[in-house]
């Protein structure tokens, strides 16, 4: 196996790996978010051997007034998942991301995710609550950025 490398693409990119991660398990199977398209919003991709394994979507929207970044859409082929490949593509959005000047991530996170983002440097906020359109319990996960000079 190569070594993974994220890579910028393009929304579109990012629906086959969306509806075989994030909706194979919910009554919805809808993979285009509103927010795909929005000024600033970017989307990066996991290669391995050529194929993408991963992907990620960066959406500016504050946070509880602060200059923030919202990750949607973060998903990975089962088959990989609790390899490590998830967690090059986080570290690189989260680089980027601080790189841009934004203080923070969020995210509504699936339960089954939290430990994911637990030891990603991420806290979770507040209650629990089921996502309208997965029907899936979720909480909503915050990480500090640290500046990059």
């Amino acid at each position: 196996m190569s070594a993974p490398e994220v890579v910028e693409i393009t929304a579109a990119e990012t629906h086959p790996l969306r509806l075989d991660v994030l909706r194979f398990d919910t009554p919805t199977k809808d993979v285009v978010f509103p927010e795909d398209e929005w000024p600033g919003s970017w989307h990066l991709g996991l290669k391995v051997d050529g194929a993408l394994v991963g992907t990620s979507s960066w959406v500016p929207r504050p946070h509880h007034e602060r200059h923030a970044v919202q990750l949607r859409g973060m998903a990975t082929d089962r088959s990989l998942q609790g390899t490590g490949l998830g967690g090059v593509l986080l570290e690189d959005g989260c680089r980027r991301a601080a790189s841009a000047g934004f203080e923070l991530v969020w995210a509504r996170a699936r339960d089954a995710a939290l430990a994911f983002y637990l030891r990603h440097g991420f806290v979770v906020e507040g209650d629990g609550f089921v996502d309208e359109a997965t029907q899936l319990p979720h909480h909503l996960v915050v990480r500090e950025l640290l500046p990059i000079s």
